[in-house]
């Protein structure tokens, strides 16, 4: 089973928020998930934008998960890098 850390959309017309969420990479995009690592919104000001829990991150990562490009950026701007 390849594990995939990824975006899960919700919200309304031009105002989406996320939750990063961990799922099998076979589920759809708002499919059912085995994770919550966290939050974010892209259309709030930039201190409430994103909200990570950085222990659960760091542990799915070190088990192999693979993160998209877009989480992969959100997870650098929070400082928590791969391997």
């Amino acid at each position: 089973m390849s594990v995939k850390i990824r975006l899960k959309k919700f919200g309304a017309k031009r105002r989406p928020y996320y939750r990063i969420v961990v799922l099998d990479s076979r589920q759809p995009r708002d499919g059912k998930t085995i994770d919550e690592l966290g939050i974010y919104h892209p259309v709030e000001k930039e201190g409430a934008q994103l909200r990570i829990d950085e222990e659960k991150a760091r542990a799915w990562l070190a088990k192999g998960a693979l993160p998209t490009d877009t989480v992969r950026s959100l997870l650098n701007k929070q400082n928590i890098r791969l391997g």
